[in-house]
């Protein structure tokens, strides 16, 4: 059983995190600097006081609005937040107090923005997707899945939506699938190997077709509609990094 001092560490952190992630998840799509300048309005432009950048608080405290000019506050801020130690305290559940809890922290932190980014903007950041590869594969030398797995990973990963994507383009005459989900897929088999990386991308599809089914019903037959795959795939990793080892000994009890 977790003890209480651990899962204050952990909300705590979580919740400073997330914080900076929102910065990350604005700032990215914008080609602005991370570092600077400090957090502020981003209708007014008033640099915010300690208080207003207090986790989830400083949202409730402002009632969700900015406290100058009255702009509103997007309620993705807090979810955010919220979000990131509950991912905190999943990894930590799963893995416990190991070197590689703080790798997944950080690949758990890269899915939480490209999860708003890609269902924001539909854009996958390089700035992220890129160098997540490289310490995914560096990661994997001393800690799981160990470095063949990292690199197989990274090579099925891309590879195969590059293969579907190039399908797509022959066969419809227009681009399906962007470079930014190759890399995002390359990037999670970098952190967990091909077998989980092939259950994250089983699970994305999974979902973005029952979502995508939610959204021919409710456009009325409409089916041109682009989904965001990277959120999709961002969920997927996340759940993978869970359930993915005993679905792969589930699966591989077949044969």
């Amino acid at each position: 059983m977790t003890d209480l001092p651990t899962v204050f560490l952990l909300v705590g952190s979580g919740l400073v995190v997330g914080s900076f992630l929102n910065v990350c998840i604005y700032r990215l799509p914008r080609g602005q600097s991370i570092a600077w300048p400090p957090s502020h309005c981003t209708a007014c432009g008033r640099s915010l006081r300690w208080f207003e950048n207090v986790p989830v608080l400083g949202w409730l405290l402002l009632g969700g609005r900015c406290r100058t000019c009255g702009e509103r506050i997007s309620f993705v801020y807090p979810v955010v937040e919220l979000v990131t130690p509950a991912t905190f305290l999943l990894q930590y559940w799963q893995l416990g107090w190991q070197s590689l809890l703080v790798v997944r922290l950080v690949f758990a932190c890269a899915m939480v923005i490209l999860f708003v980014i890609d269902l924001r903007h539909r854009i996958l950041p390089d700035a992220i997707t890129l160098p997540g590869v490289c310490v995914g594969i560096v990661a994997s030398f001393v800690l799981d899945p160990g470095w063949f797995d990292a690199v197989v990973g990274v090579a099925i990963g891309g590879g195969s939506l590059l293969a579907i994507a190039e399908v797509y383009y022959r066969v419809r005459g227009e681009e399906g699938l962007g470079m930014g989900d190759v890399k995002m897929l390359a990037m999670i088999g970098a952190f967990l190997g091909w077998q989980l990386m092939l259950v994250a991308l089983l699970l994305a599809f999974v979902l973005g077709s029952v979502i995508g089914v939610m959204v021919i019903v409710l456009n009325y037959g409409e089916a041109k509609y682009a989904l965001p795959l990277g959120s999709f795939l961002a969920i997927g990793a996340i759940a993978a990094t869970v359930i993915g080892e005993p679905f792969v000994v589930w699966y591989a009890s077949f044969y």
